[in-house]
């Protein structure tokens, strides 16, 4: 097969490439240039998509004796990611950035361009399984490492862009080994620390980066009688869920922390409260998708609302345009711009971005 080999200049990606290369595949590397300023220079662990990052990706094509180029992909990452990201925060939403990356770059741009060029295949770094089913479909299932599985971050995915997409690392029971293969076969990115946080704010300072774009307008912090307990400096940077930095001018009655349970974009108001209100008995959104067959009308499903959640047993259902999940057990901290993934066993059957919850205390 003629293979495309997405490399980030990061262990995992140049370890997938250096497989495909192996099992025979004709493969070019391709680095995506993703910043709009490409003197961006990597900061210790954070980020990735720098230019240390291409020159370590072209070196390790180099060592695998294959063909390497960089595309620039940086307006559509723009547009489709970093312009979403702002959006979602604007709204009162928390985005998922890698989620919609793989959505709409590497598994929408990418993809469509490499088949246009006459790419079988877009090989990738990421921890997870592309299995055929005994009537022949592919599936999206978890790594065998479910400690490294990115199942999650790919459940945006479609049943076409399945049957083009390649994960070699995903039967790899631990990233020990991928160092150790790395190391083995002398590519520089052996040793390479992970990235981490938003590859777009390198500092991991997104209440500043947040702050700079839509700006800083103080308001109340409330409880939910609506009683004013405190000021922010911006609403749109705090999330469902936070604790730390609430700017609170006086202690909850009973002496307990609060938390945030919502954010109002348009009085510009936090709303924080005690932790048992964060518990989350229903969520529904209409932006889905699957990953091959349609969703049935209702069926049961295992529903993960972060990268590395435990799954919770639910109930699902498609109703008016929407679907519909009801954990067994409530979720915790859970805010509308979340994505919601369905799994059955370990296999994905699609995903939801959560456009409402329903608290637990209210279907008691």
């Amino acid at each position: 097969m003629r293979v495309l080999a997405a490399m980030s200049g990061g262990v995992d990606s140049s370890v997938a490439a250096a497989r495909a290369v192996e099992a025979g595949h004709d493969v070019t590397g391709v680095h995506l240039a993703l910043n709009r300023n490409p003197g961006t220079l990597r900061e210790g662990s954070r980020g990735c998509c720098t230019v240390e990052d291409a020159l370590d990706a072209r070196r390790v094509a180099d060592v695998l004796g294959m063909p390497f180029y960089v595309w620039d992909f940086s307006d559509r990452f723009a547009e489709a990611v970093v312009d979403d990201f702002v959006a979602e925060y604007a709204a009162g939403r928390t985005p998922n950035p890698c989620l919609r990356c793989n959505e709409r770059i590497k598994f929408a741009a990418l993809l469509d361009r490499a088949v246009a060029l006459g790419f079988d295949a877009v090989c990738t770094g990421h921890y997870a399984l592309v299995r055929t089913s005994a009537d022949g479909r592919r599936e999206l299932h978890r790594a065998s490492d479910e400690a490294k599985d990115q199942s999650y971050v790919l459940g945006v995915l479609t049943g076409e862009q399945l049957a083009h997409a390649m994960f070699p690392l995903g039967e790899t029971p631990s990233k020990a080994l991928v160092r150790a293969e790395a190391e083995r076969r002398g590519l520089r990115t052996a040793r390479k620390p992970d990235s981490h946080d938003i590859c777009f704010i390198p500092d991991g300072d997104t209440r500043g980066w947040l702050a700079d774009r839509l700006g800083r307008a103080p308001g109340p912090v409330v409880d939910e009688a609506g009683e004013q307990v405190g000021r922010h400096d911006g609403a749109v940077a705090y999330t469902v869920g936070q604790r730390r930095g609430l700017s609170l001018e006086r202690p909850a009655p009973d002496g307990r922390p609060r938390f945030v349970l919502e954010v109002r974009p348009a009085t510009n108001t936090v709303v924080v409260g005690p932790k048992e209100s964060l518990a989350v008995g229903e969520l529904a959104g209409a932006r889905w998708s699957t990953t091959g067959e349609p969703l049935p009308e209702r069926f049961a499903c295992a529903v993960q609302v972060r990268a590395h959640a435990d799954p919770v047993p639910a109930t699902a259902a498609v109703t008016h345009g929407e679907v519909v999940v009801r954990p067994d057990e409530p979720i915790a901290g859970l805010a509308p711009g979340q994505s919601a993934v369905l799994y059955d066993g370990t296999r994905v059957l699609g995903q939801v971005t959560v456009d409402r919850t329903v608290a637990a205390t209210a279907l008691a």
